[in-house]
């Protein structure tokens, strides 16, 4: 399961059963607390047999962490409080851009209609990266 936490979304996305690809899955509003929307990603995980959390960091162009990666990071933290699954961080640098300018440029996707899935796009460019670099190790 790969994971794109914001502030209002999180985005979603699944893989298929020979983790090769990365798919847009969900997207769930994150107006809750990060212990409750932590609850909401582990019971989304265990009602598809998930095992294991791919989580994008959202790490700035330099390299430095912001206010954003540590709101992330007690996401983490939370989920680990709570589930024994295995949780990989990864950076997501540029995802969310990335799923944008494809929903436009591609999909030539409305404003309205890009916001849920951009969030679920996005998720599915961080899971797929993970996916990349098990399989070529």
């Amino acid at each position: 399961m790969g994971i794109d936490y914001g502030i209002k979304r999180i985005g979603i996305a699944m893989t298929d059963i020979m983790r090769i690809m990365s798919s847009p899955f969900d997207t769930i509003d994150s107006s809750e607390s990060i212990r409750k929307n932590a609850a909401a990603v582990v019971e989304i995980a265990k009602n598809n047999d998930v095992s294991a959390i791919v989580v994008g960091i959202p790490v700035n162009m330099n390299g430095t962490e912001g206010e954003m990666a540590q709101t992330v990071r007690k996401f983490i933290e939370e989920l680990k409080k709570i589930t024994d699954m295995q949780i990989f961080e990864i950076d997501e640098r540029l995802t969310t851009a990335q799923a944008e300018r494809m929903l436009i440029d591609e999909g030539d996707v409305s404003r309205d209609k890009r916001k849920g899935l951009k969030d679920r796009l996005a998720a599915s460019f961080i899971l797929q990266t993970y996916l990349d670099t098990m399989n070529n190790n």
